[in-house]
């Protein structure tokens, strides 16, 4: 049986007001928020296994719209159920053979062509937490046409060693106490990158963070989580503002 990786209460969060709007792309649903002006840049957020309906991560689409990028998340279950607080960890492999992170292509090229021709996108950034980190993973490798990518808590597959050639920057976020994730994962995700990524990417360790930690509404972070929540989503748009 699987550990619950969420040690934040995912059931007790605060309710969030959203400034987007929803959109239906093809056989896609999508989430969207716009800055208040035109630009030609654009980030697709990847949701974790809660969805494109959680309001944690429509709150992070706002935040990243807030610093001028149209920002999208789109719902990778394709109308499909997404995990849910009553679920049992014991059927979480199960439910996971069913949503493959690796097997988003399609869905990424739909939105990917979304933003180019109805938003007049020409530069395209991706952000993923947990779930949507193992799918920014393997997006990096696959879609040249994403400039830049941000891996927030996802698991590291070791299928191959091409999972180590990047196509472009990406940055891997982790937590310090991601019961998820392990150190020595860490250390030799460093250690391939080294050896096998020909372009730019970064990896960073927050102090005590658990799985899930950076996408907490400021209402729902703990006093002592706050400077590392605060300072991994500015590092995360440096990110993406250094090459999008």
């Amino acid at each position: 049986q699987m550990a619950d990786p969420f040690l934040y209460d995912t059931g007790r969060r605060s309710r969030y007001g959203c400034l987007g709007h929803e959109v239906q792309i093809e056989h896609i649903k999508a989430y969207v928020c716009r800055p208040s002006f035109f630009t030609d840049k654009a980030v697709i957020v990847i949701h974790d296994i809660f969805g494109w309906l959680f309001p944690d991560i429509r709150y992070i689409v706002d935040l990243i719209a807030g610093h001028g990028y149209i920002t999208i998340c789109p719902d990778f279950f394709k109308g499909t159920e997404p995990w849910k607080t009553t679920d049992h960890w014991a059927d979480f492999a199960d439910w996971m053979k069913d949503h493959d992170p690796t097997k988003v292509d399609k869905e990424a090229d739909v939105v990917l062509k979304y933003l180019k021709e109805q938003c007049s996108a020409k530069k395209i950034g991706i952000v993923g937490f947990s779930w949507g980190g193992m799918a920014v993973h393997h997006l990096m490798l696959k879609n040249p046409q994403l400039t830049a990518g941000v891996s927030l808590y996802g698991r590291i597959i070791r299928d191959s060693e091409e999972r180590y050639n990047l196509l472009n920057p990406t940055f891997f976020i982790f937590g310090e106490k991601d019961h998820t994730i392990s150190y020595d994962q860490i250390t030799l995700l460093e250690e391939k990158l080294k050896q096998y990524c020909r372009v730019a990417y970064k990896i960073k360790v927050y102090p005590g963070q658990v799985h899930g930690f950076a996408q907490l509404k400021p209402e729902d972070m703990k006093p002592d989580d706050k400077p590392y929540i605060e300072e991994a989503r500015k590092d995360m748009i440096d990110w993406i503002k250094m090459f999008i």
